[in-house]
C-alpha cells in the first residue's frame, strides 16, 4: 500500500506549487525534500513516512514544471532564482522561518544554491548524490559537449526545437522502465573512472540518454526495477499528463545559471551533509571530492550498493540518516 499525505497548494513566486505535508507542525526546523529529473514529490515516499513518524515536519513539492505544480512556457522560468525562490515562497505560504533543505540530483543543485542566495531562510541542506562545486571556469554546456560530445543527453537537451521531448513524452513507461532500476554490480577488476570536475560522470558512459529510451526494450533487461507496479503507476500517469518539457527547461537554463552566478560566493556557511551513492555512474562519489574547501561544516556519508536513485534503492538508511544527522545537528 503506497501513503502519502494528502496534496496541498501553495501560491508562490508566481505559480500554484502542490506540497505534501506530515509529521508535527510545531517541529523546528522542517526539512524541505526536493526531487531530480525525472521524478516528482512522491520519490519522496519513504522518507516522508519514516521522518514524520519519528517526530520531524517534512514537507516534499512537486517543483516547478512537475506533477501537480504549474509549468510556465518561457524557457527563462525555469533558472536557479525562479527555483530557489518557489522555495523561499513555499516556506513564506507556510509561515516557515527556516527549514533544512534535502535535494537528490537536480533537486541537489537546488538546495546547495538555497545557502547562496537566501542565507536567512536556510538551517541545513542535504546533498544526496549532488554535490556541491565552484561556478565552473567555462560555460557548462560547452564543457559537456567538448568532453562527451553532441549525444551527451544535456547537450541535446539544449535543442530549441525540443525535439528531445517528444522521445520521452512519447514513451514514458519505457522511460521509467529504463531509468528506475537498480545499476548492474560492477566487476572488481573494473578500474573506477574519473568523473569530469564540477559535472560528475566518467567519459566512457554512454550518456545519449535519449535514444537509450527509444531503442529501449524492459523484455532485455537484467537490471532488478526499483518500483513495484504501482509505484510506476504513479509516475507513469504523473508524466503521461504533465510530460517532461518543464523539467527539461531546468536543463535548459544551466548556461544561463552559470553565467548569472559570476561573483556569487559559493561558500556555504550552513550546517551541511553530504549522501553519496557507490555505483552512482553519473553522480559518482569520486564527484564529492574537494567539497570540504567550499563547505566549512561538512559530515559525508557514503550509502554502499545503491545506485542513482538512492532515497528510493536504500530508504531505510537515507531516511534513518537523515534523522540521525537531524537530531545530532538541531536536537
Amino acid at each position: 500500500m503506497i501513503e502519502m499525505p494528502p496534496l496541498q497548494f501553495a501560491e508562490t513566486n508566481g505559480i500554484r506549487m502542490g506540497y505534501y505535508e506530515a509529521g508535527p507542525k510545531t517541529d523546528t526546523p522542517p526539512v524541505i525534500l526536493c526531487h531530480g529529473w525525472p521524478e516528482i514529490a512522491f520519490s519522496w515516499r519513504h522518507q516522508i513516512k519514516a521522518l514524520s513518524e519519528a517526530g520531524v515536519r517534512v514537507i516534499a513539492p512537486d517543483q516547478r514544471g512537475y506533477g501537480a505544480t504549474d509549468r510556465p512556457e518561457p524557457v527563462e522560468d525555469y533558472d536557479i532564482e525562479h527555483l530557489t525562490g518557489d522555495l523561499v515562497g513555499l516556506l513564506d505560504h507556510l509561515k516557515i522561518d527556516k527549514a533544512i533543505f534535502v535535494g537528490h540530483d537536480w533537486g541537489g543543485f537546488v538546495v546547495w544554491q538555497m545557502p547562496l542566495r537566501h542565507i536567512d531562510r536556510v538551517a541545513g541542506v542535504v546533498g544526496i548524490n549532488t554535490p556541491h562545486t565552484n561556478r565552473a571556469w567555462a560555460d557548462p554546456i560547452e564543457l559537456l559537449r567538448k568532453r562527451f560530445g553532441e549525444h551527451m543527453y544535456i547537450v541535446q537537451f539544449q535543442d530549441p526545437a525540443h525535439s528531445v521531448d517528444k522521445i520521452f513524452n512519447g514513451r514514458v513507461e519505457q522511460t521509467f522502465d529504463a531509468f528506475m532500476r537498480k545499476p548492474v554490480p560492477q566487476a572488481e577488476s573494473t578500474p573506477a573512472e574519473e568523473p569530469v570536475a564540477g559535472v560528475g560522470a566518467s567519459p566512457r558512459l554512454n550518456l545519449a540518454f535519449p535514444q537509450m529510451i527509444a531503442n529501449y526494450d524492459a523484455r532485455h533487461d537484467p537490471r532488478t526495477p526499483i518500483l513495484s507496479p504501482e509505484e510506476k503507476k504513479i509516475f507513469v500517469d504523473t508524466f503521461t499528463k504533465s510530460g517532461f518539457t518543464g523539467g527539461i527547461n531546468w536543463y535548459r537554463n544551466m548556461s544561463r545559471n552559470w553565467r548569472r552566478a559570476e561573483g556569487l560566493d559559493h561558500t556555504v556557511r550552513v550546517p551541511s551533509l553530504m549522501i553519496m551513492a557507490e555505483n552512482d555512474r553519473v553522480l559518482p562519489p569520486s564527484a564529492a571530492d574537494g567539497m570540504e574547501k567550499l563547505i566549512p561544516d561538512l559530515e559525508k556519508y557514503l550509502v554502499r550498493n545503491s545506485g542513482h536513485w538512492t532515497q528510493q534503492e536504500k530508504p531505510d538508511e537515507v531516511s534513518g540518516k537523515l534523522i540521525e544527522w537531524r537530531r545530532k545537528r538541531f536536537g
